[in-house]
């Protein structure tokens, strides 16, 4: 309060108010009177803005009107001032009906003040919001010259295009001219609905579709353009990313919804478009209540926490406010990095990590042990299908032994949900890889009914995690080339890492035991399609600038990759983008017994590195795997 008493702009809002109401009253009789006033009557309103204009200010204070920073006037502020001068109105006549019931004063002329009131008043107010936004670099806080005389900045010379006439460009065109030290003009908005063509935005027009790009480019000549539609398809960024490209012209985007998960909308979130943004599907949208309930004040652990899904598990978990946070992986680097970002970024949650392998019986009894966690996220994997076609004895180590290790683990300390994750690569495996970690799921549906809720998430490729082939195209890209693809006609079900960890999440909310979630990912995409797509995101032109080369297929792999085996049924959830396989006809203690003697096969094969005799128990386990299905490894 004292410190509003000494900002003169306080004052000058006060006395500019009170010059307001006493305008609106003087109008307001003229209105009634037809502009020609008796004495008596200018006498009678010069009595009533004695004390009204005093009344009215002082309901303006309580309202909270002159607290505001007025250069950003909002709806909120005009609700505000319509609740002020309505209280006003009905003060003043309160005042004047206790004093004489209104004897010689024309009833109309406190509602036309009242309406002339919030007319003036909010005229003032958008008058100040207006200046700022057209002049307010004249007189912003700006560094002084050495001889004492503001710096004037330079005026901002980039006429932007924005291509989206929606709610997410109407708030960067706002942000724009509410901030004029932006080096942005807004020049036009694109937009492919036509009921938008023609019409204004903030006074800025929409000249079309982006059919029309090339026209409005060279006819506004735009510098630059904004791409303000996160929530477009797949096939509509591409489009719209090819037409901006054919123009010259740079071209950034928002966020797609999957990370705007505030709401934020900000010129300062604009970035270059990336693959991501090209995946042909909406993104999930996390039902963050539901899984909040699960999440909030548990102890949770994750294994494998340092991976690329693992970390973005973690970031994720700790906005739901879980009372302790552990962290386990077999990789020191990367457990040193998520611990140091968790350290500096979680301030309500408690973290302890732990190095080691999940096959390590004894580490992983001493952490349930220590820690008694009531979520597990079991994400630490071996992954990369070639090179455990090479040295199949890790997968089993670590996919299988390390899973039945923690699983059992969980079992035997009461922990209430174990969520595995999974791959697309366990239905109907072609590789070592992809059949480990189906012995893994058919592991946890034998472990089913023992306490321990267990549920598994199955999903395709990741964009950007390690050892996808986005990292790897452009490495290549850079490098100039080529781009190596194993074949023309090999396709893959991909999402960005948020989505994984995201499914994750919802599938430890909504699991009630033995279920196999998986995302409805839309269609498969092709890989030889996603590298024309980066090298044009990279500014250059396939098989111009940047070769493809197509080398055949890698050991184990497959041409394409399934969601669905053999004897599962899709069931609708509530959450629409999700599905969740049940397993017809599985009895736990059934599964177990007949897992049991193929389960020590596969172990003695893995101790004495014996790749075929893994193969076979792994066949044993999995009678779906068929090697035949990819292309084999030779010695």
């Amino acid at each position: 309060m004292s410190r509003q008493l000494r900002n003169p702009k306080f004052y000058f809002m006060v006395l500019a108010d009170a010059a307001c109401f006493a305008l609106a009253l003087y109008g307001a009789y003229l209105i009634r009177f037809e502009s020609v006033l008796s004495p008596y009557y200018q006498r009678q309103c010069l009595r009533l803005c004695l004390w009204l204009v005093p009344l009215q200010s002082a309901l303006f204070f309580a309202f909270g009107l002159y607290r505001g920073m007025w250069r950003y006037t909002s709806t909120e502020d005009v609700i505000r001032l319509i609740q002020a001068t309505t209280a006003s109105v009905l003060a003043a006549v309160t005042v004047v009906l206790y004093a004489n019931r209104f004897a010689g004063y024309p009833r109309s002329v406190f509602v036309l003040q009242g309406m002339l009131a919030f007319l003036f008043t909010g005229g003032v107010r958008l008058a100040i919001r207006w200046g700022y936004s057209r002049f307010g670099y004249r007189w912003a806080a700006r560094p002084s010259t050495p001889g004492g005389v503001p710096e004037r900045p330079k005026r901002p010379l980039g006429r932007v295009l924005v291509i989206g006439a929606g709610s997410a460009g109407e708030k960067l065109v706002r942000e724009v001219q509410d901030n004029p030290g932006l080096p942005y003009r807004i020049a036009a908005f694109l937009d492919d609905d036509p009921h938008k063509w023609g019409r204004r935005l903030h006074g800025i027009p929409v000249l079309g579709g982006v059919d029309d790009l090339p026209h409005v480019v060279r006819k506004k000549r735009i510098h630059e353009i904004f791409i303000a539609v996160p929530s477009a398809s797949g096939d509509a960024m591409r489009r719209i990313t090819r037409a901006c490209e054919a123009s010259g012209i740079p071209y950034k985007t928002l966020p797609g919804i999957g990370q705007l998960m505030t709401g934020h909308v900000s010129v300062q979130v604009l970035r270059n478009v990336s693959y991501e943004d090209l995946l042909g599907r909406p993104p999930v949208k996390l039902e963050t209540s539901v899984v909040r309930e699960v999440l909030a004040g548990k102890r949770v652990l994750v294994t494998g926490a340092g991976g690329s899904i693992g970390s973005e598990l973690c970031r994720q978990i700790v906005r739901f406010d879980p009372s302790e946070l552990i962290l386990l992986d077999a990789s020191e680097a990367n457990l040193f990095r998520i611990e140091t970002e968790l350290a500096h970024g979680v301030k309500s949650c408690s973290t302890a990590g732990y190095l080691g392998r999940v096959q390590d019986r004894v580490l992983v009894e001493e952490i349930f042990r220590r820690h008694r966690p009531q979520i597990v996220f079991h994400a630490a994997a071996c992954k990369h299908v070639p090179l455990m076609e090479r040295h199949p004895w890790e997968a089993v180590f670590n996919n299988v032994l390390g899973s039945r290790v923690v699983m059992e683990t969980a079992v035997g300390f009461g922990v209430e949900r174990f969520v595995l994750v999974s791959t697309d690569k366990a239905v109907r495996p072609a590789n070592v890889m992809g059949a480990s970690k189906r012995a893994a799921e058919l592991l946890m549906q034998s472990l089913q009914g023992n306490g321990t809720r267990f549920m598994a998430v199955r999903f395709g490729n990741v964009v950007g995690s390690s050892g996808s082939v986005v990292p790897l195209f452009r490495r290549q890209i850079e490098r100039g080339g080529p781009v190596t693809v194993t074949h023309p006609d090999a396709t893959r079900y991909f999402m960005t890492i948020p989505e994984a960890a995201q499914l994750i999440l919802q599938a430890a909310a909504m699991g009630r035991g033995g279920e196999i979630f998986i995302l409805k990912m839309g269609t498969p995409v092709r890989i030889a399609d996603m590298a024309r797509d980066l090298i044009r995101l990279s500014g250059k032109e396939p098989d111009r600038d940047v070769r493809i080369v197509f080398t055949g297929l890698r050991e184990g792999e497959k041409l394409t990759e399934e969601l669905i085996t053999d004897g599962e049924d899709v069931v609708a959830t509530p959450h629409e983008e999700i599905m969740v396989l049940q397993c017809n006809g599985i009895d736990p203690a059934e599964l177990r017994r007949n897992l049991a003697g193929p389960l020590e096969a596969l172990c003695r094969a893995a101790e004495n590195h014996d790749r075929e005799g893994i193969v076979r128990a792994l066949r044993r386990m999995v009678p779906e795997y068929d090697p035949a299905r990819g292309f084999r490894h030779r010695d």
